[in-house]
Protein backbone atom coordinates (compact mmCIF):
# COMPACT_ATOMS: atom_id res chain seq x y z
CA UNK A 1 0.00 0.00 0.00
CA UNK A 2 2.86 2.38 0.85
CA UNK A 3 4.36 1.80 -2.60
CA UNK A 4 0.96 2.43 -4.23
CA UNK A 5 0.44 5.65 -2.25
CA UNK A 6 3.93 6.86 -3.14
CA UNK A 7 3.32 6.03 -6.82
CA UNK A 8 0.01 7.89 -6.81
CA UNK A 9 1.59 10.86 -5.05
CA UNK A 10 4.40 10.92 -7.59
CA UNK A 11 1.91 10.73 -10.47
CA UNK A 12 -0.18 13.53 -8.97
CA UNK A 13 2.95 15.66 -8.51
CA UNK A 14 4.01 15.07 -12.12
CA UNK A 15 0.54 15.98 -13.38
CA UNK A 16 0.48 19.09 -11.20
CA UNK A 17 3.87 20.20 -12.52
CA UNK A 18 2.77 19.51 -16.10
CA UNK A 19 -0.34 21.64 -15.66
CA UNK A 20 1.66 24.41 -13.97
CA UNK A 21 4.26 24.40 -16.77
CA UNK A 22 1.72 24.30 -19.60
CA UNK A 23 -0.94 26.58 -18.09
CA UNK A 24 0.30 29.72 -19.94
CA UNK A 25 0.29 27.77 -23.21
CA UNK A 26 -3.24 26.57 -22.53
CA UNK A 27 -4.25 30.15 -21.80
CA UNK A 28 -3.01 31.26 -25.22
CA UNK A 29 -4.48 28.18 -26.94
CA UNK A 30 -7.93 28.83 -25.49
CA UNK A 31 -7.57 32.56 -26.09
CA UNK A 32 -6.79 32.11 -29.77
CA UNK A 33 -9.66 29.66 -30.20
CA UNK A 34 -12.18 31.91 -28.43
CA UNK A 35 -11.11 34.98 -30.38
CA UNK A 36 -11.24 33.26 -33.78
CA UNK A 37 -14.48 31.43 -32.99
CA UNK A 38 -16.30 34.60 -31.97
CA UNK A 39 -15.02 36.56 -34.98
CA UNK A 40 -15.89 33.79 -37.41
CA UNK A 41 -19.39 33.21 -36.05
CA UNK A 42 -20.56 36.73 -35.18
CA UNK A 43 -18.56 38.92 -37.58
CA UNK A 44 -18.04 36.65 -40.59
CA UNK A 45 -21.45 34.96 -40.10
CA UNK A 46 -20.15 31.38 -40.30
CA UNK A 47 -21.72 28.74 -38.09
CA UNK A 48 -19.86 27.02 -35.26
CA UNK A 49 -19.54 23.66 -36.99
CA UNK A 50 -18.07 25.26 -40.10
CA UNK A 51 -15.73 27.36 -37.96
CA UNK A 52 -14.53 24.31 -36.04
CA UNK A 53 -13.81 22.53 -39.31
CA UNK A 54 -12.11 25.40 -41.14
CA UNK A 55 -10.77 28.13 -38.80
CA UNK A 56 -9.80 26.33 -35.58
CA UNK A 57 -9.10 22.86 -36.95
CA UNK A 58 -5.30 22.89 -36.83
CA UNK A 59 -2.94 21.67 -34.11
CA UNK A 60 -2.83 22.52 -31.25
CA UNK A 61 -5.84 24.90 -31.50
CA UNK A 62 -8.13 21.99 -32.32
CA UNK A 63 -7.62 20.69 -28.77
CA UNK A 64 -9.91 23.43 -27.42
CA UNK A 65 -13.64 22.90 -27.09
CA UNK A 66 -15.65 25.84 -28.43
CA UNK A 67 -19.18 27.07 -27.75
CA UNK A 68 -21.14 30.20 -28.61
CA UNK A 69 -24.13 32.01 -27.13
CA UNK A 70 -26.12 33.78 -29.83
CA UNK A 71 -28.08 35.91 -27.36
CA UNK A 72 -25.07 37.44 -25.60
CA UNK A 73 -22.83 37.10 -28.68
CA UNK A 74 -20.09 35.46 -26.67
CA UNK A 75 -17.72 32.63 -27.53
CA UNK A 76 -16.06 30.37 -24.99
CA UNK A 77 -13.16 27.99 -25.50
CA UNK A 78 -12.06 25.44 -22.93
CA UNK A 79 -8.62 23.85 -22.80
CA UNK A 80 -9.12 20.35 -21.38
CA UNK A 81 -11.54 21.79 -18.83
CA UNK A 82 -8.59 23.36 -16.99
CA UNK A 83 -9.35 26.92 -18.06
CA UNK A 84 -11.86 28.74 -20.23
CA UNK A 85 -11.40 31.94 -22.23
CA UNK A 86 -14.27 34.18 -23.30
CA UNK A 87 -14.69 36.70 -26.08
CA UNK A 88 -17.58 39.02 -26.88
CA UNK A 89 -18.81 40.55 -30.13
CA UNK A 90 -19.74 44.23 -30.21
CA UNK A 91 -21.34 45.82 -33.27
CA UNK A 92 -18.89 48.20 -34.93
CA UNK A 93 -15.87 46.81 -33.10
CA UNK A 94 -15.88 43.12 -34.00
CA UNK A 95 -14.98 40.43 -31.51
CA UNK A 96 -12.71 41.14 -28.52
CA UNK A 97 -10.95 38.61 -26.32
CA UNK A 98 -11.52 39.31 -22.63
CA UNK A 99 -8.67 39.34 -20.13
CA UNK A 100 -9.43 37.96 -16.68
CA UNK A 101 -9.88 40.66 -14.06
CA UNK A 102 -10.26 43.50 -16.60
CA UNK A 103 -13.60 45.20 -17.14
CA UNK A 104 -14.64 45.82 -20.74
CA UNK A 105 -15.41 49.47 -21.51
CA UNK A 106 -18.95 49.34 -22.88
CA UNK A 107 -19.27 53.09 -23.33
CA UNK A 108 -17.04 53.46 -26.40
CA UNK A 109 -18.66 55.37 -29.27
CA UNK A 110 -19.39 53.24 -32.34
CA UNK A 111 -17.20 54.18 -35.33
CA UNK A 112 -18.86 56.25 -38.03
CA UNK A 113 -19.51 54.25 -41.21
CA UNK A 114 -20.60 55.33 -44.67
CA UNK A 115 -23.43 53.75 -46.62
CA UNK A 116 -22.22 51.40 -49.35
CA UNK A 117 -22.47 52.54 -52.97
CA UNK A 118 -24.40 49.65 -54.47
CA UNK A 119 -25.26 51.37 -57.76
CA UNK A 120 -21.74 51.87 -59.15
CA UNK A 121 -19.93 48.82 -60.44
CA UNK A 122 -16.75 47.41 -58.90
CA UNK A 123 -14.20 48.71 -58.04
CA UNK A 124 -15.61 52.18 -57.37
CA UNK A 125 -18.82 50.74 -55.98
CA UNK A 126 -20.22 47.40 -54.96
CA UNK A 127 -22.43 46.62 -57.94
CA UNK A 128 -21.55 43.66 -60.15
CA UNK A 129 -18.97 44.58 -62.80
CA UNK A 130 -19.78 44.25 -66.48
CA UNK A 131 -18.16 41.37 -68.30
CA UNK A 132 -14.84 42.36 -69.84
CA UNK A 133 -12.75 40.33 -72.25
CA UNK A 134 -9.19 41.31 -73.10
CA UNK A 135 -7.84 40.02 -76.40
CA UNK A 136 -4.31 39.75 -75.00
CA UNK A 137 -5.21 37.28 -72.23
CA UNK A 138 -5.15 33.50 -72.56
CA UNK A 139 -8.11 32.81 -70.28
CA UNK A 140 -7.60 29.04 -70.35
CA UNK A 141 -4.08 29.47 -69.01
CA UNK A 142 -5.24 32.08 -66.48
CA UNK A 143 -8.07 29.94 -65.15
CA UNK A 144 -5.82 26.87 -65.01
CA UNK A 145 -3.28 28.83 -62.97
CA UNK A 146 -5.98 30.00 -60.57
CA UNK A 147 -7.45 26.49 -60.26
CA UNK A 148 -4.02 25.07 -59.37
CA UNK A 149 -4.11 26.98 -56.07
CA UNK A 150 -7.25 25.21 -54.84
CA UNK A 151 -6.07 21.91 -53.38
CA UNK A 152 -5.03 20.34 -50.08
CA UNK A 153 -1.48 21.65 -50.46
CA UNK A 154 -2.15 25.30 -51.29
CA UNK A 155 -5.32 25.55 -49.16
CA UNK A 156 -6.70 28.62 -50.90
CA UNK A 157 -10.05 30.15 -49.96
CA UNK A 158 -10.30 32.99 -52.45
CA UNK A 159 -8.48 34.34 -55.50
CA UNK A 160 -9.32 37.54 -57.35
CA UNK A 161 -7.34 38.90 -60.31
CA UNK A 162 -7.97 42.48 -61.43
CA UNK A 163 -6.51 43.99 -64.62
CA UNK A 164 -7.17 47.59 -65.65
CA UNK A 165 -9.82 47.80 -62.90
CA UNK A 166 -11.66 44.77 -64.34
CA UNK A 167 -12.04 41.38 -62.67
CA UNK A 168 -10.52 38.82 -65.04
CA UNK A 169 -10.58 35.84 -62.66
CA UNK A 170 -12.44 35.08 -59.43
CA UNK A 171 -12.76 31.80 -57.58
CA UNK A 172 -13.71 30.65 -54.07
CA UNK A 173 -13.34 27.46 -52.10
CA UNK A 174 -16.52 25.58 -51.19
CA UNK A 175 -18.25 27.39 -48.32
CA UNK A 176 -16.94 30.83 -49.33
CA UNK A 177 -18.10 33.43 -51.85
CA UNK A 178 -17.75 37.09 -52.83
CA UNK A 179 -19.64 38.13 -49.67
CA UNK A 180 -17.40 36.16 -47.28
CA UNK A 181 -15.39 38.18 -44.78
CA UNK A 182 -11.84 36.87 -44.56
CA UNK A 183 -9.24 37.82 -41.97
CA UNK A 184 -6.24 39.59 -43.44
CA UNK A 185 -4.02 39.03 -40.39
CA UNK A 186 -0.86 41.10 -41.02
CA UNK A 187 -2.25 42.69 -44.17
CA UNK A 188 -3.84 44.92 -41.53
CA UNK A 189 -0.36 46.39 -40.99
CA UNK A 190 -0.53 47.94 -44.44
CA UNK A 191 -3.89 49.52 -43.54
CA UNK A 192 -2.26 51.04 -40.45
CA UNK A 193 0.72 52.45 -42.34
CA UNK A 194 -1.49 53.87 -45.09
CA UNK A 195 -3.31 55.99 -42.51
CA UNK A 196 0.02 57.71 -41.86
CA UNK A 197 0.25 58.36 -45.59
CA UNK A 198 -3.21 59.91 -45.56
CA UNK A 199 -2.29 62.19 -42.65
CA UNK A 200 1.03 63.10 -44.27
CA UNK A 201 -0.76 64.02 -47.50
CA UNK A 202 -3.11 66.23 -45.45
CA UNK A 203 -0.13 68.01 -43.89
CA UNK A 204 -1.02 66.69 -40.43
CA UNK A 205 1.89 64.27 -40.03
CA UNK A 206 5.64 64.18 -40.59
CA UNK A 207 6.81 60.58 -40.38
CA UNK A 208 10.39 61.71 -39.79
CA UNK A 209 9.45 63.20 -36.43
CA UNK A 210 10.51 61.47 -33.20
CA UNK A 211 8.04 58.99 -31.75
CA UNK A 212 5.92 60.78 -29.09
CA UNK A 213 6.60 58.68 -25.98
CA UNK A 214 7.68 60.15 -22.65
CA UNK A 215 8.98 56.69 -21.65
CA UNK A 216 11.74 56.97 -24.27
CA UNK A 217 13.04 60.43 -23.49
CA UNK A 218 15.71 59.47 -20.92
CA UNK A 219 17.62 56.92 -23.01
CA UNK A 220 18.65 56.21 -26.60
CA UNK A 221 15.07 55.28 -27.52
CA UNK A 222 14.45 59.03 -27.79
CA UNK A 223 16.08 58.83 -31.23
CA UNK A 224 13.44 56.48 -32.66
CA UNK A 225 11.34 58.15 -35.34
CA UNK A 226 7.90 57.25 -36.67
CA UNK A 227 9.75 56.44 -39.89
CA UNK A 228 11.83 53.83 -38.05
CA UNK A 229 8.66 52.27 -36.66
CA UNK A 230 6.95 52.22 -40.05
CA UNK A 231 9.96 50.37 -41.46
CA UNK A 232 10.19 48.07 -38.38
CA UNK A 233 13.73 49.31 -38.02
CA UNK A 234 13.60 50.83 -34.52
CA UNK A 235 16.07 48.50 -32.80
CA UNK A 236 13.53 47.64 -30.11
CA UNK A 237 13.47 44.14 -28.66
CA UNK A 238 10.67 41.90 -29.94
CA UNK A 239 10.03 38.17 -30.43
CA UNK A 240 7.54 37.40 -33.22
CA UNK A 241 6.99 33.67 -32.67
CA UNK A 242 3.48 32.26 -33.00
CA UNK A 243 4.49 28.77 -31.87
CA UNK A 244 5.46 29.67 -28.32
CA UNK A 245 4.73 32.03 -25.44
CA UNK A 246 6.33 35.03 -27.07
CA UNK A 247 5.90 38.78 -27.22
CA UNK A 248 3.38 38.54 -30.03
CA UNK A 249 1.21 35.78 -28.53
CA UNK A 250 1.16 37.52 -25.14
CA UNK A 251 0.19 40.78 -26.84
CA UNK A 252 -2.68 39.31 -28.85
CA UNK A 253 -4.07 36.87 -26.30
CA UNK A 254 -3.07 38.00 -22.80
CA UNK A 255 -3.20 41.81 -22.74
CA UNK A 256 -5.99 44.37 -22.76
CA UNK A 257 -3.93 47.15 -24.43
CA UNK A 258 -1.90 46.05 -27.46
CA UNK A 259 -0.27 49.47 -27.95
CA UNK A 260 1.81 49.33 -24.76
CA UNK A 261 3.74 46.08 -24.73
CA UNK A 262 6.60 47.14 -27.00
CA UNK A 263 6.86 50.64 -25.57
CA UNK A 264 8.45 49.08 -22.48
CA UNK A 265 10.98 47.05 -24.50
CA UNK A 266 14.67 48.03 -24.47
CA UNK A 267 16.84 48.70 -27.48
CA UNK A 268 18.79 45.68 -28.70
CA UNK A 269 20.04 47.43 -31.83
CA UNK A 270 20.28 50.87 -33.37
CA UNK A 271 17.41 52.74 -35.01
CA UNK A 272 17.59 52.52 -38.81
CA UNK A 273 20.17 49.70 -38.59
CA UNK A 274 18.27 46.77 -37.08
CA UNK A 275 15.29 45.49 -39.05
CA UNK A 276 13.09 43.12 -37.05
CA UNK A 277 9.56 42.10 -38.00
CA UNK A 278 7.28 43.08 -35.13
CA UNK A 279 3.51 43.16 -34.71
CA UNK A 280 4.19 45.07 -31.50
CA UNK A 281 5.66 47.90 -33.55
CA UNK A 282 2.51 48.19 -35.66
CA UNK A 283 0.35 48.45 -32.57
CA UNK A 284 2.69 51.13 -31.22
CA UNK A 285 1.85 52.94 -34.47
CA UNK A 286 -1.86 52.43 -33.78
CA UNK A 287 -1.25 54.10 -30.42
CA UNK A 288 0.53 57.00 -32.14
CA UNK A 289 -2.45 57.43 -34.45
CA UNK A 290 -4.70 57.65 -31.41
CA UNK A 291 -2.53 60.49 -30.09
CA UNK A 292 -3.22 62.53 -33.24
CA UNK A 293 -6.85 63.10 -32.31
CA UNK A 294 -8.46 65.03 -29.49
CA UNK A 295 -11.09 62.39 -28.79
CA UNK A 296 -11.31 58.62 -28.90
CA UNK A 297 -14.22 58.84 -31.34
CA UNK A 298 -12.17 60.87 -33.82
CA UNK A 299 -9.53 58.13 -33.77
CA UNK A 300 -12.14 55.39 -34.21
CA UNK A 301 -13.85 57.26 -37.06
CA UNK A 302 -10.67 58.17 -38.95
CA UNK A 303 -9.79 54.62 -39.94
CA UNK A 304 -13.08 54.45 -41.85
CA UNK A 305 -13.65 58.04 -42.98
CA UNK A 306 -9.99 58.60 -43.88
CA UNK A 307 -9.41 55.34 -45.75
CA UNK A 308 -11.62 52.27 -45.48
CA UNK A 309 -15.07 53.63 -46.37
CA UNK A 310 -13.52 56.40 -48.43
CA UNK A 311 -12.56 53.83 -51.08
CA UNK A 312 -15.67 51.72 -50.58
CA UNK A 313 -14.19 48.88 -48.53
CA UNK A 314 -17.54 48.80 -46.78
CA UNK A 315 -17.29 45.16 -45.74
CA UNK A 316 -14.09 45.77 -43.78
CA UNK A 317 -14.10 45.75 -39.99
CA UNK A 318 -10.94 46.36 -37.98
CA UNK A 319 -11.29 44.87 -34.51
CA UNK A 320 -10.16 46.60 -31.33
CA UNK A 321 -8.58 45.47 -28.08
CA UNK A 322 -10.31 45.88 -24.72
CA UNK A 323 -8.98 49.44 -24.41
CA UNK A 324 -10.50 50.54 -27.71
CA UNK A 325 -7.30 50.55 -29.77
CA UNK A 326 -7.49 49.12 -33.26
CA UNK A 327 -5.36 45.98 -33.41
CA UNK A 328 -3.51 47.42 -36.38
CA UNK A 329 -1.16 44.48 -36.60
CA UNK A 330 -3.65 41.72 -37.23
CA UNK A 331 -7.42 42.08 -37.11
CA UNK A 332 -8.93 43.50 -40.33
CA UNK A 333 -11.67 41.43 -41.98
CA UNK A 334 -13.02 42.07 -45.49
CA UNK A 335 -14.22 40.41 -48.67
CA UNK A 336 -11.70 39.50 -51.37
CA UNK A 337 -13.13 42.27 -53.55
CA UNK A 338 -12.59 44.88 -50.85
CA UNK A 339 -9.04 43.67 -50.24
CA UNK A 340 -8.54 44.14 -54.00
CA UNK A 341 -9.73 47.76 -53.73
CA UNK A 342 -6.93 48.41 -51.26
CA UNK A 343 -4.40 47.07 -53.75
CA UNK A 344 -5.91 49.18 -56.53
CA UNK A 345 -5.53 52.29 -54.38
CA UNK A 346 -1.76 51.72 -54.39
CA UNK A 347 -1.72 50.72 -58.05
CA UNK A 348 -3.30 54.13 -58.78
CA UNK A 349 -0.79 55.96 -56.56
CA UNK A 350 -3.33 56.95 -53.93
CA UNK A 351 -5.92 58.39 -56.33
CA UNK A 352 -9.35 56.82 -55.95
CA UNK A 353 -11.59 57.83 -58.83
CA UNK A 354 -10.45 61.45 -58.52
CA UNK A 355 -10.09 61.52 -54.73
CA UNK A 356 -6.42 61.85 -53.76
CA UNK A 357 -5.90 60.04 -50.45
CA UNK A 358 -2.12 60.26 -50.85
CA UNK A 359 0.28 60.77 -53.72
CA UNK A 360 2.95 58.96 -55.69
CA UNK A 361 5.62 60.14 -53.27
CA UNK A 362 3.98 58.14 -50.49
CA UNK A 363 3.89 55.02 -52.66
CA UNK A 364 7.59 55.50 -53.42
CA UNK A 365 8.30 55.99 -49.72
CA UNK A 366 6.24 52.97 -48.63
CA UNK A 367 7.90 50.70 -51.20
CA UNK A 368 11.49 51.81 -50.64
CA UNK A 369 13.47 48.92 -49.09
CA UNK A 370 14.21 49.24 -45.40
CA UNK A 371 17.93 49.17 -44.55
CA UNK A 372 19.04 45.68 -43.42
CA UNK A 373 15.81 44.03 -44.69
CA UNK A 374 17.54 42.51 -47.76
CA UNK A 375 15.06 44.26 -50.02
CA UNK A 376 12.09 42.46 -48.45
CA UNK A 377 10.34 45.26 -46.59
CA UNK A 378 9.24 48.87 -46.92
CA UNK A 379 6.86 50.83 -44.69
CA UNK A 380 4.67 47.94 -43.47
CA UNK A 381 4.62 46.60 -47.04
CA UNK A 382 6.47 43.57 -48.43
CA UNK A 383 8.71 43.98 -51.47
CA UNK A 384 10.19 41.83 -54.21
CA UNK A 385 13.19 44.14 -54.63
CA UNK A 386 15.46 41.41 -53.27
CA UNK A 387 14.10 38.83 -55.73
CA UNK A 388 12.18 36.74 -53.25
CA UNK A 389 9.97 35.63 -56.16
CA UNK A 390 12.53 35.12 -58.95
CA UNK A 391 10.03 34.87 -61.82
CA UNK A 392 8.09 37.99 -60.83
CA UNK A 393 9.04 41.64 -61.54
CA UNK A 394 11.18 43.16 -58.80
CA UNK A 395 8.92 46.20 -58.51
CA UNK A 396 6.02 44.01 -57.40
CA UNK A 397 4.99 44.71 -53.79
CA UNK A 398 2.37 43.19 -51.53
CA UNK A 399 0.35 43.22 -48.34
CA UNK A 400 0.99 39.87 -46.60
CA UNK A 401 -0.58 38.09 -43.64
CA UNK A 402 -0.33 34.96 -41.52
CA UNK A 403 -1.36 31.66 -43.16
CA UNK A 404 -0.99 33.08 -46.65
CA UNK A 405 -3.08 36.23 -46.98
CA UNK A 406 -1.80 38.34 -49.88
CA UNK A 407 -2.63 41.31 -52.04
CA UNK A 408 -0.02 41.56 -54.81
CA UNK A 409 0.40 44.81 -56.76
CA UNK A 410 2.19 44.57 -60.12
CA UNK A 411 2.47 48.09 -61.61
CA UNK A 412 4.00 47.08 -64.96
CA UNK A 413 1.18 44.63 -65.68
CA UNK A 414 -1.60 46.85 -64.24
CA UNK A 415 -2.53 43.92 -62.01
CA UNK A 416 -3.82 43.39 -58.50
CA UNK A 417 -3.97 39.78 -57.36
CA UNK A 418 -5.68 38.74 -54.12
CA UNK A 419 -5.00 35.32 -52.62
CA UNK A 420 -6.52 34.38 -49.26
CA UNK A 421 -5.77 30.99 -47.78
CA UNK A 422 -4.67 28.80 -44.91
CA UNK A 423 -0.99 28.18 -45.62
CA UNK A 424 1.94 30.43 -46.43
CA UNK A 425 3.69 27.47 -48.10
CA UNK A 426 1.73 27.85 -51.33
CA UNK A 427 3.82 28.11 -54.50
CA UNK A 428 3.37 31.85 -54.88
CA UNK A 429 6.21 32.32 -57.37
CA UNK A 430 4.71 29.90 -59.91
CA UNK A 431 1.21 31.21 -59.28
CA UNK A 432 2.15 34.83 -59.93
CA UNK A 433 4.35 34.02 -62.90
CA UNK A 434 1.53 31.84 -64.28
CA UNK A 435 -0.90 34.77 -64.12
CA UNK A 436 1.65 37.07 -65.77
CA UNK A 437 2.39 34.53 -68.50
CA UNK A 438 -1.30 34.24 -69.34
CA UNK A 439 -0.90 37.62 -71.04
CA UNK A 440 0.04 37.19 -74.71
Amino acid sequence: MKILKKSLLLLFTVLLLAVFYNYPKLNILAGYSSKMTGSSVFLAKRNLAFTDSTDTNFSPIDLAHNSVDEKSKTAKSSAFGLLTRKSVYREGFGNVLLVDGVELDKSMPIPQRSAPNNSTEFPYGNAEPKDSVFANIDYDKLNSTVASMFNDVNKTRAILVVHKDKIIAERYETGFNKESLLLGWSMTKSITSTLFGVLQCQGKMDVYEKAPFAEWQNDDRKNITIHNLLQMNSGLEWNEDYNSISDVTKMLFLTEDVTKIQIDKPLVGKPNETWNYSSGTTNVLSGILRKQFKTHKEYLDFWYTGLIDRIGMNSMVVETDMSGNYVGSSYAWATARDWAKFGLLYLHNGNWNGDALFDKDWVKYATTPTPTSDGWYGAQIWLNAGGRYPDVPKNMFSFNGYQGQNVFILPDQDLVIVRLGLTKNADVNNFLSGVINSFK
